[in-house]
């Protein structure tokens, strides 16, 4: 199994596709999500060392997520993505950063060259 395994888990099936492109050329494993019962299911069996997190999404608020992977006791860097209010994905960063869990935050839209920086 690879070493640089990223779940992506965004609403907007394109940001997953850029974010996918960008990862695989920095020789991530990568697996896509949309939803957050998918993106749970996929944590589970493909144990993440990144993972790229909207934070707005209509079927789940980014930060119950967070707790989610808190309670797994989540190793892996979060990247929390996010177009909304910057302050609150700024206050997932805390929340996580808080317990334990390694968050950093990138404002959507991004560069590619922002996203490459973060994820190496």
């Amino acid at each position: 199994m690879n070493d640089k395994r990223l779940l992506i888990v965004d609403d907007l099936p394109a940001l997953g596709d850029v974010v996918s492109r960008v990862a695989g050329n920095l020789g991530y494993d990568v697996r896509v999500t949309t939803h957050a019962d998918d993106f749970k299911r996929d944590f589970e069996s493909f144990n993440p060392t990144t993972i790229v997190l909207d934070i707005v999404m209509p079927d789940v608020d980014g930060i119950e997520l967070i707790d989610w992977l808190i309670e797994r006791n989540c190793e892996a860097q979060v990247l929390v993505a996010s177009a909304f209010n910057p302050d609150y994905a700024r206050m997932a960063e805390t929340l996580g950063s808080a317990k334990g869990l390694e968050i950093s935050f990138i404002e959507k839209p991004f560069r590619v060259a922002e996203l490459r920086e973060s994820l190496s």
